[in-house]
């Protein structure tokens, strides 16, 4: 996909498109269920915020072409170039990242949750993990990771899922984030499939129970994705307050992105 079919031009300075979306979106509804209403109003006063930056490494040497703060709940989209590398940290722990990805030339090309875990024998993603399409080619691959677990099957909140499990009819949701997103580039509610989630924790008993529970990332932990080919990514910093996985406190995520070192 290019600039020209969705409506964009390229920057003459980078071949990257980047479309940053971060508005924030309220957190704050009423419903049943979920965190203490102080916990409510804790988070929303961190919206907007801006975080302690992340761990220095070597990634820092060069300036990113894109270096946002994402506010909880708000969401963040763009065409990441081949050979780019996209960091994404977590400025202060325990927050989910509900993340997708597409070949940008070709959407229908699409991340796969059942063929990265079948390919990688893992269903854990962490340094190493390539992340494959449906149709078998790379989109990322993993190079950096001071997490160590992100989650494949714990998929996206939204409006009905919220309501099936904490009785809250109405309020932000992630699938609404990935639509908003997604939508920028001609693409729909079709082209939602299973998700990533980065820095949410989802383990495995041994009878194939599963559960979100707290969150493993540590402030300024990061996950670094090396673009093996245009990608177009649509993520949502979490904006869910009834489960554990922002530990009932959404707060802040930053998005980085370098260009090849021959684009720099």
């Amino acid at each position: 996909m290019s600039g020209a079919g969705v409506g964009l031009t390229t920057p003459t300075s980078i071949s990257a498109v980047i479309i940053p979306s971060n508005t924030p979106i309220p957190i704050f509804w009423p419903g049943h269920g979920g965190p203490p209403m102080k916990q409510r109003w804790r988070a929303l006063r961190r919206i907007g915020t801006i975080a302690p930056q992340a761990k220095g490494t070597a990634m820092n040497a060069r300036r990113p072409a894109v270096d946002e703060t994402v506010a909880p709940g708000a969401h963040w989209s763009g065409v990441v170039q081949k050979g780019s590398t996209l960091r994404l940290t977590d400025l202060e722990g325990s927050q989910a990242v509900d993340f997708l990805c597409y070949n940008a030339k070709d959407p229908a090309d699409r991340y796969s949750a059942a063929d990265t875990m079948k390919i990688s024998g893992k269903l854990f993603v962490g340094k190493g993990t390539r992340l494959y399409t449906d149709m078998g080619n790379i989109l990322f691959t993993v190079v950096e990771d001071t997490c160590g677990r992100h989650d494949t099957i714990g998929g996206c909140c939204s409006r009905e899922s919220n309501f099936v499990r904490y009785g809250v009819r109405e309020g932000p949701n992630c699938r609404d984030n990935f639509l908003a997103g997604l939508a920028k580039f001609g693409l729909g509610k079709k082209d939602i499939v299973a998700n990533l989630n980065f820095f949410m924790y989802v383990p495995i008993t041994p009878e194939g129970g599963m559960a979100i529970v707290d969150g493993l990332s540590k402030p300024g932990d990061y996950i670094d994705l090396r673009a093996e080919m245009d990608v177009l990514v649509a993520l949502s910093n979490c904006p869910q307050m009834n489960n554990p996985a922002n530990d009932y406190n959404p707060t802040p995520i930053r998005v980085t992105v370098r260009l090849p070192e021959h684009s720099a």
